[in-house]
């Protein structure tokens, strides 16, 4: 019989993603690092990849923060954060046009809550582009999500009043 159970490797694994979350909250980057690659050892899980991604691109390490992405969708291809998170770092990187199909998928991903920030995003390519009724589209598609959104309000708004 094993000395720790999956379900005791799933808790230590939580609860070292929790702690990782606070201090990536907290801007002690190296040290949530640390406690996500912890917690992925124990029991790797999509969230605890995206989020050590997310933490590598607030270092500005976006290609780990997307090798991290990749890895989280090969275990779940249903969450949606880690597509939009790689067309963020791509945008960050200037290769919107590569942006474009990543932030596709996590509209169309069916475990996703934050479809606002990929039809934001989206938005912003559209404007890149010079396609400001797409971009209009798009703005407005993200505060169908989330009416609560200001920047895509404030998009939205600058956006039509371009096209007038």
């Amino acid at each position: 019989m094993p000395l720790f159970s999956q379900e005791s490797h799933q808790e230590q694994s939580h609860t070292l993603f929790q702690k990782a979350y606070a201090c990536q909250m907290k801007g002690e980057l190296e040290k949530a690092i640390r406690f996500y690659q912890r917690s992925i050892d124990l029991f790797p899980t999509a969230e605890a990849h995206t989020f050590l991604g997310w933490t590598y691109s607030y270092q500005e390490r976006y290609q780990e923060a997307i090798d991290e992405c990749l890895r989280a969708i090969v275990l779940d291809p249903d969450y949606g954060n880690p597509y939009n998170d790689i067309g963020s770092y791509l945008l960050q990187l200037d290769q919107p046009e590569e942006a474009i199909a990543w932030f596709q998928r996590a509209i169309e991903a069916p475990r996703y809550e934050s479809r606002v920030f990929a039809w934001f995003n989206l938005g912003k390519v559209a404007e890149l582009k010079y396609d400001q009724h797409l971009a209009r589209n798009c703005y407005s598609r993200a505060m169908e999500a989330d009416p609560a959104y200001l920047p895509a309000w404030q998009a939205y708004v600058r956006v039509c009043a371009s096209l007038n």
